[in-house]
């Protein structure tokens, strides 16, 4: 679903006051749940969103107007495909979308951010069984790979840096940072 579960949430918004980042990309906004959350706790962010399903920029208002901030830079493509400079960024957000994906498509996507200079990376991912298939007319919504808690600790680890981690009951938070 566009949408996600409040686990993890203050947790998340706790690491990001703490590390100040300047600019942010968002894989997979959906309803734009992570920027509501983070950008009213800092001023004069640059934020970029990248969604695959056109749809959701008119319903969930993604692009920011005069009354309403959302994403700075929206990009409307499969993040799998997108240009490397949207990963160089102070921090990167793949929350809940790397269920989408096959497990090596993520973890190539998870590399390839922290290849191309992302210094902080938030990941969310259910981690009980959850199943999901097509919601609302989005193929991309199903769920292609079932993450288990251990699983990404070792594949942040294999990244470097020092990774945090929460578990709640359903989700799965960690927040990767670059040694530096």
């Amino acid at each position: 679903m566009p949408t996600s579960d409040a686990e993890g949430k203050d947790w998340s918004l706790r690491l990001f006051e703490r590390h100040q980042p300047d600019t942010v990309t968002d894989v997979g906004p959906g309803d734009g749940t992570y920027a509501r959350l983070l950008r009213p706790a800092r001023e004069g962010i640059w934020w970029t969103g990248i969604e695959i399903h056109k749809p959701y920029v008119a319903k969930y208002k993604l692009r920011s107007t005069k009354t309403r901030q959302m994403y700075d830079e929206l990009h409307v493509e499969d993040a799998r495909e997108s240009a490397g400079h949207l990963f160089h960024r102070d921090l990167v957000i793949f929350g809940d979308v790397l269920e989408h994906m096959p497990r090596e498509d993520a973890v190539a996507l998870l590399r390839r951010a922290e290849g191309a200079g992302a210094w902080h990376i938030l990941v969310s991912v259910p981690i009980v069984e959850s199943v999901q298939g097509e919601v609302d007319g989005n193929p991309h919504e199903a769920h292609v790979h079932q993450w288990e808690q251990d699983d990404m600790d070792t594949i942040l680890a294999e990244l470097g840096g020092q990774v945090d981690a929460f578990r709640g009951d359903t989700l799965g938070v960690w927040w990767w940072s670059r040694r530096g």
